[in-house]
């Protein structure tokens, strides 16, 4: 009996189910007697704590939020961390009620997108002892990917375009720094061209470059190493430079506050520095009253909460998202 394998479960006949054809079921591997520590256990380092803020799209006091390294096939992908080095299982009270704040958020912030009709949270956690949450976005009106297999389904799909993919970052940033924290995705920038050169950029196309498919399975922290290699790993995961944006310091702003998650301070929203001046104040111009703008357009947070000094004036290169909800 041991040399037969099982029969194919049910559900290599759901209509989510990604694979058709003849499937066959693995053998079952013997149980190791003592398993291999996952990265940030034992002399393995963590690559979330070795990772600079600039590799994040939006980083606060207590949490981070990082994407895959380029675009993949489910309309956003991204990955919510504690900067605690802390699992699961370890976290103290305060950053277990603002775990679930955050995942609200995260969770309102990716189904606001264009496109998006569900978000899939998952923790596995086999691959890493920092702990690390999944979000994945279902795209609206596709059916067969609901459920169990999205996973599977990112990495079987086609790439979403680069341009979409970024300033749906942004957006997500945004939305995030509406109740505190620093954005750190950029918008794509519009490349500005004569129409003589377009017309000579379609003429001679640049040869094709098909690059490696990346998915949460194959680019993620879920696959733990085999049980041998238990050297110190100093590899960089998917954190690294989402953006594009390498080689940016980024000074993260830490407030003592515990009331709550990251609401910023006077250095993230301006309690009197000199942001959004206007073009008299640059000049010396006594118009105004010597103070910052605030701009008269302010919009009070998808929270309600007023807003915590929110500069309403802020740099156009920001983009607001709002919830659909």
């Amino acid at each position: 009996m041991h040399d037969t394998p099982p029969s194919v479960p049910d559900f290599t006949q759901w209509p989510s189910f990604p694979f058709e054809g003849d499937l066959r079921v693995k053998h079952l591997d013997d149980p190791v007697p003592v398993e291999p520590p996952r990265k940030g256990e034992g002399l393995r380092e963590c690559t979330a704590c070795n990772a600079p803020d600039d590799a994040y799209i939006w980083v606060g006091e207590r949490w981070r939020v990082r994407a895959m390294d380029r675009p993949t096939g489910l309309p956003m992908v991204l990955i919510l961390e504690s900067r605690s080095h802390l699992d699961l299982g370890d976290l103290p009270n305060l950053l277990a009620a603002e775990l679930g704040v955050m995942t609200v958020r995260l969770e309102k912030a990716i189904r606001s997108l264009d496109g998006v009709a569900r978000v899939h949270v998952n923790r596995w956690g086999d691959g890493s002892a920092h702990l690390h949450m999944w979000f994945l976005a279902r795209p609206y009106g596709q059916l067969q990917l609901r459920g169990t297999f999205l996973s599977l389904w990112d990495s079987i799909l086609p790439p979403i375009p680069e341009h979409q993919w970024r300033e749906n970052l942004a957006m997500v940033a945004a939305w995030l720094a509406e109740f505190g924290g620093r954005p750190l995705a950029e918008p794509p920038r519009i490349q500005w061209q004569a129409p003589s050169s377009l017309a000579a950029a379609a003429a001679a196309p640049g040869p094709d470059v098909e690059e490696e498919p990346v998915s949460v399975i194959e680019a993620s922290e879920e696959i733990p190493l085999p049980p041998a290699d238990t050297a110190t790993d100093t590899s960089r995961d998917t954190g690294g430079d989402p953006v594009g944006r390498t080689g940016r310091s980024v000074d993260v702003d830490r407030d003592n506050r515990a009331d709550g998650v990251d609401r910023g301070d006077g250095d993230d929203y301006g309690d009197g520095a000199d942001q959004n001046r206007t073009e008299s104040e640059a000049t010396g111009d006594q118009s105004g009253d010597g103070g910052t703008d605030r701009g008269a357009g302010a919009e009070e947070p998808p929270d309600g909460s007023g807003g915590d000094g929110v500069d309403g004036g802020r740099d156009a290169t920001t983009v607001q998202a709002r919830p659909a909800d």
